[in-house]
């Protein structure tokens, strides 16, 4: 009989085994001279690090094993080889890849030479640059990969692929009766860390969500005082059908949404939130112009600089500071703001550096935009804000949702396969030789 282990518990059984035949076959450092790629893709798909068998005199098994439980803790799709020092480099990046499958950033120490490569996606070529001029001074393999490691964990926002945390193999009952105290022991460690990185995510959301839920009170109580201030009555005199449709469509919307901020479980829920605040809102505008025989306003997102002022009227050119001009839909107060060459008024919220823009916020407010700007519109609304390079990040859709537009492709740990930019992945090794030229211009200086 048989039975799957988590791919951690397999680790912790597999690398004794493999240095105890390694001893017995007479198999010393440095005797494999190549590593077949295929295997290390094989392996780094179910854990982060890969020693190769020639390379154990760079990083030990016990070096590789804190620094693999290391990443998985981070749940990051850091990936880090060692191999030896006469491995062929000729496309070793690309191959590497195209053999893992997995979108992510790519660590190798060949003999003691470091360099890496990342799907642009997850970081991009600049970013590689510096994790790597960073790790490059650090000392030997260990101190070395450790650094990397460390400071592509601050840097990257992707998630681990699932492959690490999915049962392994297949172990013979016998061979558990052998080692069942250890497995006893470990098993009970890795469930705790499955627990503790799950609990953890949760409450991040939870957080997410309850400083977001701030903001989202203030539009529902906005969107209220709105429905109050018209004093509509259906039966008020030169009321008629189509008005007390419109009128009737803004209650159930505001009851909606009301319903659904009440029923949200994560910050991703707030989407449906306001979009029935936004489809209110112009329920109401609609009700107005017929109560006041004006013509009747063209479906418009709100206003982007804050959807409480109400469906836009106009398209007005805008520049964020330190970004570039786009168009944005403005209500008609803040087109004349503009025009005047004010600023426009801006909604608010609080963060960690006091009152900012919600812009500049954090990515829970991903969906609450989403849900005023949706069809596309929010990508180019966002492009080269705060909130717009966070929702383009790897790791956004696995913790916020998406549907807010194309804000770039495969997420960090996604399988891929061999569809991936092979621009991301070329180069020599060493040099800080990326394909694309120094390191960064030359703003920092060059390779190694």
């Amino acid at each position: 009989m048989k039975v799957a282990l988590p791919r951690t518990l397999i680790r912790l059984l597999i690398v004794p085994v493999a240095a105890a035949l390694a001893v017995l076959l007479g198999t010393a450092p440095g005797a494999q001279a190549a590593t077949d790629l295929s295997e290390v893709g094989r392996s780094l798909r179910e854990s982060p690090v890969y020693v190769a068998p020639g390379a154990t005199d760079i990083l030990s098994a016990s070096d590789a094993e804190a620094l693999a439980d290391k990443i998985e803790d981070a749940d990051k799709p850091v990936f880090v080889a060692v191999l030896p020092a006469d491995q062929p480099t000729e496309n070793l990046f690309r191959n590497l890849r195209t053999e893992t499958g997995v979108t992510g950033l790519y660590g190798v120490r060949l003999g003691d030479r470091f360099d890496a490569r990342a799907d642009s996606t997850v970081v991009g070529p600049r970013g590689v640059r510096n994790l790597v001029a960073a790790a490059q001074g650090a000392g030997d393999a260990k101190a070395q990969l450790n650094d990397f490691v460390d400071d592509a964990l601050r840097t990257i926002d992707g998630s681990a692929p699932g492959s690490w945390n999915e049962g392994g193999g297949e172990v013979p009952v016998g061979g558990l009766i052998t080692v069942g105290a250890v497995l006893a022991a470990g098993g009970a460690g890795v469930y705790a860390l499955s627990r503790r990185n799950r609990r953890r995510h949760e409450e991040e959301q939870r957080a997410a969500l309850e400083k977001l839920r701030v903001v989202v009170d203030e539009d529902i109580t906005a969107f209220g005082e709105e429905l109050d201030r018209l004093d509509f009555h259906p039966a008020e005199a030169g009321a008629d059908d189509a008005m007390r449709t419109d009128y009737e469509h803004a209650l159930d919307a505001y009851e909606q949404s009301k319903r659904l901020m009440a029923a949200a479980r994560k910050p991703e829920d707030v989407k449906a939130v306001t979009q029935a605040v936004e489809d209110g809102r112009f329920s109401l505008a609609v009700l107005a112009a017929r109560r006041e025989g004006r013509e009747l306003p063209a479906r418009r997102p709100p206003c982007f600089f804050d959807p409480r002022h109400g469906p836009s009227v106009a398209d007005a050119r805008w520049t964020p500071p330190g970004g570039t001009a786009r168009d944005v839909p403005v209500c008609a107060a803040d087109k004349a703001r503009l025009d005047d060459g004010l600023d426009p008024a801006v909604r608010e919220v609080d963060t960690t550096h006091g009152r900012r823009p919600y812009w500049e916020a954090g990515p829970a407010y991903g969906p609450w935009a989403g849900g005023y700007f949706g069809g596309g519109l929010l990508p180019g609304l966002l492009v080269g804000t705060m909130l717009g390079g966070m929702m383009a990040g790897p790791a956004y859709a696995a913790d916020y949702g998406a549907g807010y537009g194309d804000f770039g492709g495969f997420e960090g740990g996604d399988v891929s396969g061999a569809d991936f930019d092979p621009g991301d992945f070329g180069g020599g090794f060493g040099g800080g030789d990326f394909g694309g030229g120094g390191f960064g211009g030359g703003d920092f200086g060059g390779g190694f």
